[in-house]
């Protein structure tokens, strides 16, 4: 294992909780095992890793490009790294504001409704 892999590793653990990172683990193959060490030391031990902004920043921006790309399926595991990161609800509604100007209002309906349904389930589960 590279360090860099174990810095992702170490990152991924922290924004995303052990309890994800150990089911994503657990479901890994022989066949993804190339992919998502892949992922792990470039989005993981290089891009989140990195001092130059902040994970708040990083959450903001990584919500804001998953719904101007409209690859939903991962808004709702960033929006619960947010609980980690320091993004509040405030922040991500001011992120998705910004992909209904430059991305398109759909898209950032879209993500709204997603973040919304995320932020109930993790109210309900705190209870």
């Amino acid at each position: 294992m590279t360090d860099r892999h174990a810095q992702g590793m170490q990152t991924r653990r922290a924004v995303l909780g052990d309890a994800h990172v150990d089911r994503a683990e657990a479901a890994k193959s022989d066949l993804d095992r190339p992919f998502q060490d892949l992922i792990t030391e470039s989005a993981w031990g290089t891009v989140w890793s990195s001092d130059a902004i902040t994970k708040r920043e990083r959450s903001m921006l990584t919500l804001a490009l998953l719904a101007a790309t409209g690859n939903f399926e991962e808004i709702p595991m960033h929006v619960r790294a947010t609980a980690r990161t320091g993004a509040t609800k405030r922040d991500v509604m001011e992120a998705f504001q910004h992909v209904a100007i430059y991305a398109g209002v759909p898209r950032a309906n879209h993500a709204i409704k997603l973040a919304k349904q995320t932020y109930a389930e993790m109210e309900a589960a705190s209870e």
